[in-house]
């Protein structure tokens, strides 16, 4: 299954409650990070360790374009681990493992890609530079860590961000509000020095958020 709209329709069917279905459907017809990371994984065997993973929205979504390799994704939301994984077994998805937990205080042991969508920004300097280095310890060799994250520039779209933010943690989607942006230059030197390649590159798609997506690879 390839058409976002099918997903979307098939994933959100799923959901729990009357707001979740909702949801669902937007977010996968109108957020370019699904496909963006499928792009990047659709050739690749390894296990995906997904921090921040939520509801589960990426593991599933790779389900439905045809990548099946083990996913483990943790989350400090207890409650979108509960309805992910109800949603898992409402699909019948298999490889895919959702635990509550806090990656300021350590992640699931792994060997393999990982992703950091959209969750930098909910913690400190200190406490992204430790995430950072935690989950690259995690990469395998020629793997990737792969990271969306809203950046701090002097823009409009960050403003847009940073208020959209603010809104999600208003309306208690988020647990907390941000509390640092990152910099490119931050993932530049952090992953550098643990030896990845870096590429970061706009990855917004037509969202008006100030988005990048952050490539970073380890050696073979």
């Amino acid at each position: 299954m390839t058409d976002h709209t099918d997903i979307a329709r098939r994933i959100s069917s799923f959901c729990p409650g009357l707001f979740l279905p909702r949801y669902t459907s937007c977010k996968i017809k109108t957020d370019p990070v699904y496909g963006g990371i499928h792009a990047e994984l659709e050739n690749r065997r390894l296990p995906l360790l997904d921090i921040g993973c939520g509801l589960g929205i990426l593991a599933m979504y790779l389900r439905e374009r045809g990548w099946h390799h083990p996913v483990t994704g943790i989350d400090y939301d207890a409650s979108k681990i509960e309805a992910g994984n109800k949603m898992l077994a409402k699909g019948g998805y298999t490889g895919i493992a959702l635990t509550q937990g806090d990656a300021r205080t350590g992640l699931p042991e792994h060997q393999g890609d990982v992703t950091i969508l959209d969750i930098l920004q909910f913690f400190d300097a200190e406490e992204q530079a430790s995430l950072l280095k935690a989950a690259a310890s995690r990469v395998a060799p020629g793997g990737k860590l792969l990271i969306r994250s809203g950046l701090q520039e002097k823009n409009t779209r960050f403003l847009i961000t940073w208020i959209g933010d603010i809104f999600a943690r208003c309306t208690f989607w988020m647990r907390s509000a941000p509390i640092h942006y990152p910099t490119a230059d931050f993932f530049r030197k952090t992953l550098g020095e643990e030896g990845f390649g870096v590429e970061v590159r706009p990855f917004w798609g037509k969202t008006p958020f100030n988005n990048y997506l952050i490539v970073a690879q380890r050696p073979e």
